[in-house]
């Protein structure tokens, strides 16, 4: 039963990852990669690596999106002013 868990994990995973590479709008990139970050935290978690898992809820699937999409709306929002200024 133990193995099924994990082999589910990790094809979700395999998934989530391959998902990631395939988006090509960063905006969404980042919302797959907080998806990502999730599946991960599970995996570690179903692991036995509880401390681990923690780590990687809070920083894979919260802070690093969250700088990934202030980034992306930092830069859209400068293209806009420069493309406004010519």
């Amino acid at each position: 039963m133990a193995d099924a868990v994990i082999v589910v994990a990790l094809l979700l995973v395999a998934g989530a990852a391959t998902a990631a590479v395939a988006v090509r709008d960063p905006a969404r990139q980042a919302l797959v990669l907080s998806v990502l970050g999730t599946v991960l935290a599970v995996l570690f978690t179903v692991l036995q690596a509880p401390d681990v898992g923690l780590s990687q809820l809070a920083v894979g699937s919260a802070l690093t999106p969250l700088l990934i999409m202030l980034s992306v709306r930092k830069v859209r929002r400068r293209g806009r002013s420069e493309d406004g200024a010519r």
